[in-house]
Formats: structure tokens, sequence, C-alpha cells
């Protein structure tokens, strides 16, 4: 009998810790999203920018757990005209692999390295970066930046005329969710 009731008040403790750290969870969704992609070519310095993308989180105590990025490859826009928009579209693969992503289990608030998966042209990498994460009220805002290489993505430069790209590229991302 004893033995029973104390088991009971464990399980219930369990139960009661459960609830609670469940009842603080807040899943949380971007409003806005501004994604710029910036390069360089022997010719000029390039930018690519968006507006549209998906984030999705959980907030619970100090950070953002099973945090999801995604953004549809087509919505890259460059102040170059279509024809950079389109090269650019057949390096990343966007007819097999229209979307870029990257997902992590946990992004703490502040300033801090992220590490997660970042998915471009159908090639996933482990990377990790630095990233700032700023709660104003129920509001979040993340900010982060990494440079990687086209050619780690299995990427080709896209290029005119001869002229290519650069290898390196630098993807600059700021959310503001709730």
């Amino acid at each position: 009998m004893k033995t029973l009731r104390i088991f009971l008040n464990a399980t219930m403790l369990c139960g009661t810790l459960f609830f609670y750290q469940n009842a603080e969870a807040q899943k949380i969704n971007q409003k806005t999203t501004v994604i710029a992609v910036n390069g360089t070519s022997p010719l000029h310095d390039w930018e690519m920018n968006s507006s549209a993308a998906y984030f999705t989180g959980t907030v619970n105590g100090n950070n953002i757990s099973n945090a999801t990025f995604t953004m549809p490859v087509k919505n890259l826009k460059s102040k170059k005209g279509s024809t950079m928009d389109n090269k650019a579209y057949e390096a990343l693969k966007s007819s097999q692999y229209p979307t870029i992503s990257f997902t992590a289990a946990s992004i703490n608030f502040g300033k801090s390295n992220v590490s997660g998966k970042l998915t471009i042209a159908g090639v996933s990498k482990n990377v990790s970066f630095p990233v700032s994460v700023v709660k104003n009220e129920n509001t979040y805002t993340i900010y982060g930046t990494e440079t990687v290489k086209l050619s780690d993505f299995g990427m080709s430069r896209p290029g005119f005329m001869g002229i290519k790209t650069g290898d390196e590229v630098t993807i600059k991302v700021n959310i503001t969710a709730q």
C-alpha cells in the first residue's frame, strides 16, 4: 500500500511538472522576414532579396525549440533583372529543389551560436553560425548571418558570357515572430 501511494504521488508530481512546462510553451510564427544574399563577381558585387519565407518554433524558457525556416527559392529577386534571377534559380536547382531550409533543435535568446541543418539545392549540411534573439513582450526578433560556399552545396557558380560569380555568398536573415 505504501509503495502504491509513493508511486501515485510521483506520478502526480511528474504530471504536474509536464503540464506546467507545456503551459509555458508558446508556438510562434514569423510576422515579417527580410533575407539578403550577397555575392561577388569580377564585374560587380550583387545582392538578391526576399521578404517571403516561413518560420515556426516553440518558445520554452529562454530558447526557441524546433525552429524551422523555409524560403521558396524563386522569392529571391535581384535589382539586376530577370536574367540574373534566372541564372541564380538555375544554380540553386529550383526546379528540382524549390526551397532553401534551415532547422535547429534550439536557438538561445541573446547572442549565441546556433547549430542546425541548412539545405540548399537539395544538399544538407550541418552548420553553426552566430545569431541574435531579442524578446520584446510576445515578439521575437531573430537575426543571423552565415557565409557559405556554393560548391559545398553542389552548385555551379552562376555566370554570364564567361564571367562567373564568386564561390562564397553571405546569407543574412532577419525574422520577427510572434
